[in-house]
């Protein structure tokens, strides 16, 4: 398959100041190492992992929006013409520029536009408000919209569904399955494993910012030995298909430690 993105190396940490009065000397929080990560056109690959592992830092990094206090290295190759990014947060969004004008930028007709805010379950009323008169769920299609319309032929989705109902939401991951199938890609990135699994083509484990696994989605579903990483293991358990048998922490660490040593 022919790669849109490499990434080799990435290492993000952050300056941390000892106590709140910044009098004290600072110290070094690292978040992500040594992460390497390759993306083909028409694929879809999910970012899978517990809160706090990096999933979005990682899609921060590659979109260059790290806060002012990071300390990051990234060697990266980036084989398309544009990527974009569905963040996490509805805040990304202009508080002073009307949505309708956010979505378009100069790219569509009123016909286009139009077409797009239908699609998408948004009224012209809509289109002519600010974010802040919006809903949480109607906020998120803005985004997910301006993302399918601006170009891009890599889009890192960051939690793109909360807020969405399941129908809308089904909707959203076929739109990204039919972006991947035109020979683009989609990093997409989500708390919600069940859902992403049914739509990805490879999946990416990150714990503790770094990837301890990574395996197709077929494996994943499949459950039992396709799966040999201890940390996956207990993500796949904790599904409610599967009986939602959540690993005690201290178990997994055990296992990821075990683990590491045979491979060191």
């Amino acid at each position: 398959m022919e790669k849109i993105l490499e990434v080799r190396h990435l290492d993000v940490a952050f300056r941390m100041y000892e106590d709140s009065s910044f009098s004290d000397g600072q110290r070094i929080l690292k978040a992500i190492r040594n992460l390497h990560v390759t993306l083909c056109r028409g694929e879809i690959v999910a970012v899978i992992g517990s809160s706090g592992s990096g999933k979005s830092l990682l899609a921060h990094a590659l979109m260059g929006i790290l806060p002012k206090n990071a300390v990051y290295h990234l060697d990266m190759d980036f084989y398309g013409q544009k990527m974009a990014l569905i963040p996490q947060s509805i805040s990304y969004l202009d508080p002073l520029k009307k949505v309708g004008k956010q979505l378009s930028l100069g790219r569509l007709s009123k016909k286009e536009l139009a077409a797009i805010a239908e699609h998408y379950e948004l009224s012209a009323k809509d289109l002519d408000k600010y974010p802040f008169e919006l809903s949480g769920g109607m906020a998120r299609r803005i985004l997910i919209a301006t993302a399918f319309t601006s170009g891009a032929d890599l889009i890192i989705a960051d939690e793109p569904t909360p807020g969405l109902s399941t129908a809308l939401s089904d909707e959203v991951l076929q739109h990204f399955r039919h972006f991947a199938d035109k020979g683009k890609c989609v990093l997409l990135i989500s708390h919600d494993i069940d859902l992403v699994s049914f739509v990805a083509d490879r999946m990416i484990v990150l714990k503790d910012g770094e990837v301890v696994d990574a395996l197709s989605t077929e494996d994943f579903r499949r459950g039992g030995e396709s799966i040999r990483h201890p940390f996956t293991k207990a993500l796949w358990r904790a599904l409610p298909q599967n009986s939602f048998e959540p690993t005690p922490l201290e178990e997994i660490e055990s296992q990821c430690a075990r683990a590491e040593a045979k491979h060191a």
